[in-house]
């Protein structure tokens, strides 16, 4: 089909983590991080998302990590700002904030906790695209919101100008083919999976918004590349290859090993936010052999 709205970015985006120091942002490691994920290649950043835990981000400080980032990468590769939430007048407020502070996109979660109806749903979404000037990816991820965006509220709010994509974490491969058959030529897809890129760029996806490529944003950029050129054979070849790793990263709920494994290899500390803690002993123990099977540890 035919794509008759613009699209934000092809291949990986990195869902960035938020370090943290004596309880508070430690925006010299993460400018360290985004310098080393641009030189890596990687395609586009997403900022304060649910693995830069903005779920425990004050307004303040919420505001502060977008402003930073955004004037860091300076127009660099496309920058994505999660400004979601489970209330549509202060998502909208967030979202307005990353606009004006000069974002690409944003990244649009489905309101966790309340759970609308379809109708509700489809009005947050709609309201959200109505009250700004960039355009929406949404976010759809119901192991942790607890709802799942239906195929008829795709149709409604793809008709939108400026809700242009889709973050698909459902898992279920199924839906998402039928998401891409109906709505492909008004939503690009990206797989919110590290397991599931090739697969879903196999039916059309146009990448992922990535995990894993905090640790490896050159390999992800590169199995994204060769999907986008139409080499499935390699691709598969690097899902495979990877997937230990991936598997081993959500071994516990995310961030927590990401962090983690971003602290063992120099990159920031791994202070995380309560609710979140630090991992359990064994599944640390786990990572760490996982890492070294990689070379991402000696």
């Amino acid at each position: 089909m035919s794509k008759l709205k613009p699209t934000i970015f092809t291949g990986a985006a990195t869902a960035i983590i938020t370090p943290f120091q004596n309880g508070t942002m430690d925006f010299e490691a993460m400018g360290r991080h985004i310098e080393s994920q641009i030189a890596e290649g990687i395609d586009a950043l997403v900022i304060a998302g649910t693995t830069g835990e903005a779920s425990t981000l004050s307004h303040e400080e919420h505001c502060e990590v977008l402003r930073f980032a955004a004037e860091k990468v300076a127009g660099r590769v496309p920058i994505i700002a999660g400004t979601g939430s489970n209330d549509t007048a202060y998502g909208i407020e967030l979202s307005r904030y990353a606009c004006d502070v000069g974002y690409d996109a944003l990244l649009i979660v489905t309101p966790y906790y309340n759970k609308a109806t379809p109708k509700g749903l489809a009005r947050n979404f709609l309201a959200t695209a109505d009250a700004t000037s960039k355009p929406i990816i949404l976010y759809n991820v119901p192991s942790r919101t607890g709802m799942n965006i239906p195929l008829s509220v795709y149709r409604e709010v793809a008709k939108h100008e400026r809700i242009v994509a889709v973050k698909e974490a459902s898992g279920n491969l199924s839906a998402i083919a039928e998401i891409l058959a109906e709505c492909g030529d008004m939503l690009d897809v990206y797989s919110g999976n590290d397991d599931q890129i090739v697969p879903i760029m196999s039916l059309g996806g146009k990448g992922v918004i990535s995990v894993v490529s905090n640790l490896l944003p050159k390999q992800t950029h590169d199995l994204c590349a060769a999907c986008l050129a139409g080499d499935f054979k390699t691709g598969a070849e690097m899902q495979l290859k990877y997937l230990k790793l991936i598997n081993t990263l959500f071994c516990e709920v995310n961030p927590v090993p990401v962090k983690t494994a971003a602290n063992l290899m120099g990159l920031c500390g791994d202070e995380i936010r309560l609710p979140l803690c630090e991992m359990e002993t064994a599944n640390r123990d786990k990572l760490v052999a996982v890492m070294r099977q990689y070379g991402l540890l000696q």
